[in-house]
């Protein structure tokens, strides 16, 4: 059902990749930068390496993931006008699914990728938003324009969306779930959802047999 693999990996490999060092000052970028310092040195750990380490190392990646995305936002936005039409126990049911899902595609994404580098070239503020404008530098010398969508709660900074090329992950993600409702239902969306799940849940216990 889920098939933003491709900016969700992006997004992820963005999140493990040493800053560089013409980084913008700011708070949001500089929030941004110590989740980044957080994961790298999870994933430095040597105390956390290994086969037998994932499942310790994967929850402190989720740990600093969710202290940086607002996945509760991002769940409202992909469902955009489908929202409003929720009661209050399907919107945390919503958000608890589509968060998971998030949680584990990028968790399982972010140990794929390495050498590459990330440069932060702009932030711009509007009130209680805000935009950090990065690029990833690849190995074969090319440059990825990604941008993270961002608001303030309270005294954090917290990622709603990444753009990635021009690409948005929350719209990638709205026309999917807009087309299962539109085509099914809303409970459709949620049993697919679901199963998504239950697979993930017998990948997991089958790794530890």
């Amino acid at each position: 059902m889920i098939r933003s693999g491709n900016l969700l990996a992006v997004a992820a490999l963005l999140v493990a990749l040493a800053a560089g060092p013409d980084a913008l000052a700011g708070l949001p970028t500089d929030q941004l930068k110590s989740s980044i310092d957080d994961v790298i040195k999870t994933l430095d750990d040597p105390a956390l390496k290994g086969d037998g380490k994932t499942t310790a190392r994967r929850q402190k990646v989720r740990t600093v993931a969710n202290q940086i995305f607002d996945w509760s936002e991002t769940a409202k936005r992909a469902l955009a006008r489908h929202w409003s039409e929720r009661a209050e126990a399907e919107r945390l049911e919503f958000v608890t699914l589509f968060g998971e899902l998030l949680e584990r595609s990028y968790v399982s994404q972010i140990e794929k990728y390495g050498g590459e580098r990330i440069v932060y070239v702009g932030e711009q503020i509007d009130g209680d938003q805000a935009v950090v404008k990065t690029k990833i530098l690849t190995k074969q010398g090319t440059e990825v324009p990604v941008d993270y969508r961002m608001l303030r709660r309270g005294d954090r900074w917290m990622v709603y969306d990444v753009v990635i090329e021009g690409v948005s992950m929350v719209s990638n993600y709205r026309t999917q779930f807009n087309k299962i409702i539109q085509t099914s239902s809303y409970s459709e969306l949620v049993r697919k959802m679901k199963l998504k799940q239950d697979e993930f849940r017998t990948e997991d216990k089958q790794k530890k047999l």
